[in-house]
């Protein structure tokens, strides 16, 4: 009967393990609420004792062609970015490698309860869309005297 002996501990094995997996099948997302690899636009979300804030990295896109909505719990962000214009490149230029995402893109983010879709605003500054949304009143925390 063999021993298996790993010189390290066990949990440090499994952690190494899952970052080999993850590299062989592109990686997967550390929670179902987790968005793919590579989605555009990639987005932060946080929370103030008033209001959820979520901002939205998408440099490059027309405001106008934005379009942000709130149906059942779930917040749409949804647009489209064009490519560059052909005399910004050189009509000569031929590509070899391309990172940045061209096209139309749409992320859904799951809101939690406490979120009033009457209380919303949005706004694009350098680049980024910020969406406060209001929480309901009865949410929020308050404070209690103790008598």
């Amino acid at each position: 009967m063999s021993e298996l002996n790993f010189g390290t501990d066990l949990f440090s094995e499994f952690d190494r393990l899952q970052r080999q997996m993850a590299g062989l099948f592109g990686g997967f997302p550390s929670s179902i609420r987790s968005g793919p690899f590579g989605a555009f636009p990639q987005i932060n979300i946080g929370s103030t004792d008033d209001s959820i804030e979520i901002v939205a990295f998408a440099p490059g896109v027309d405001p106008q062609k934005l379009d942000v909505s709130i149906d059942k719990g779930l917040l749409t962000i949804s647009g489209a970015r064009e490519p560059s214009p052909p005399e910004a490149t050189g009509d000569d230029m031929r590509t070899y490698a391309q990172e940045r995402f061209i096209g139309t893109f749409r992320r859904v983010i799951e809101l939690p309860q406490h979120a009033d879709p009457n209380k919303v605003t949005a706004q694009y500054i350098n680049g980024c869309l910020s969406v406060s949304i209001g929480k309901r009143e009865t949410s929020k925390p308050r404070a209690i005297t103790v008598q």
